[in-house]
């Protein structure tokens, strides 16, 4: 087993181009070559962690939140960075991190885990990402359409929603002509201008599988050079984006769904605005710092919206239109932890994948 083997398994899961612009997610320290003889998972990596890993005979850690966010000038301890860094370093330990990328996906990612803690269904993205998305256009002969097709969709093209090898076809007729030093499927080098019946076929592309679904559509074709068009959406993704809403199967007072999101995220403490005497069915909610959300959460006409981070002027904010509950950063990302090891576990299920017993969590409370 090796680094980037497990690299491997947790990408295909949320792959790094979804992460955002200012993240750092990915192997920060490490051979993607060297051999692995344990993986310990943690929400943060720090030198309590490191320790851990080191006495449980883990050469690696996998972690949501990056130890590395900003260039590191120099490894001489003078923070805990630092010295996480030249300790992971002098013991040959690999850190990896999924952060954000694994934030906004809508299936196995973190808001669904919450999700999940909370018994919520219906669940949507409540801020979908744009710019994942691409159109490819592509023209074959009419007798091998049906092999590019299969191979576009088996490389993951035609995705839409929950639809699968979605694609749209016109027939048409193309026209070329072979050039000297040429080597064409149809015609001779230098021969005169060939007229084929073909069909243009259009397939949804999502950002991850690109480059894995151009190598099929050259694989499958078979001309030698073959013509497409791979254009850009500005289309939202709906499976990708930040914050999550969702439904309570059944309604419940405020004060019952407060003290149920405290047991269940296993928070000390809830901060939030004023009460409005309703039900709480429609839930938007966000793991980490979702502030930002607020906007989407009450277009989605939530009813409560749960996150970390909130600061206090931010709370009014919620002007009577909705509950601000902040259960705190460590609280609503604290179970990411499981989404690795499922992940982990189902692909390496002999190999051993360790929870910290360590909290990371900086914030304690006096209660």
């Amino acid at each position: 087993m090796l680094v980037k083997d497990i690299i491997s398994a947790i990408e295909a899961v949320a792959p790094t181009v979804y992460q955002e612009s200012y993240d750092n997610t990915g192997l920060q320290v490490g051979n993607p070559d060297a051999e692995v003889t344990g993986v310990l998972i943690s929400l943060d990596v720090t030198e309590a962690l490191l320790d851990e890993a080191l006495q449980r005979g883990c050469n690696m850690v996998v972690a949501h939140h990056p130890v590395i966010f900003s260039g590191i000038k120099k490894l001489v301890g003078r923070n805990y960075v630092e010295r996480i860094v030249h300790k992971a370093i002098k013991n040959d330990i690999a850190i990896y991190a999924a952060h954000t990328n694994l934030d906004n996906m809508l299936l196995g990612g973190v808001n669904a885990k919450i999700a999940e803690k909370l018994g919520l269904v219906n669940t949507a993205i409540l801020d979908p990402k744009p710019g994942t998305l691409s159109k490819l256009y592509t023209y074959a002969p009419i007798d091998i359409a049906d092999k590019v097709r299969d191979a576009l969709f088996a490389a993951g093209a035609g995705q839409v929603g929950n639809y699968s090898e979605s694609s749209f076809n016109t027939p048409g007729t193309g026209t070329f002509r072979p050039g000297v030093g040429t080597n064409p499927a149809i015609g001779a080098p230098g021969g005169e201008r060939e007229r084929v019946e073909e069909v243009k076929i259009e397939v949804l592309v999502e950002k991850h599988s690109e480059g894995r679904v151009l190598k099929a559509l050259f694989a499958s074709h078979i001309y030698e050079e073959v013509a497409y068009e791979l254009i850009p959406l500005s289309n939202a993704n709906q499976h990708i984006g930040a914050g999550m809403v969702g439904m309570l199967p059944t309604p419940m007072p405020e004060l019952d769904f407060l003290a149920f999101v405290k047991q269940q995220m296993k928070t000390d403490c809830i901060r939030h605005t004023a009460l409005r005497g309703k039900m709480i069915e429609k839930v938007a909610f966000c793991g980490g710092s979702g502030s930002f959300l607020l906007p989407h959460a009450l277009r989605a006409g939530a009813d409560i919206f749960i996150t970390g981070d909130y600061k206090y002027h931010q709370f009014f904010d919620a002007e009577g239109k909705i509950i601000i509950a902040d259960i705190g950063h460590y609280e609503s990302e604290q179970f990411t932890s499981e989404i690795f090891r499922a992940v982990l576990n189902e692909k390496f299920p002999t190999f051993a994948i360790l929870l910290s017993n360590i909290n990371t969590n900086p914030v304690k409370y006096f209660c």
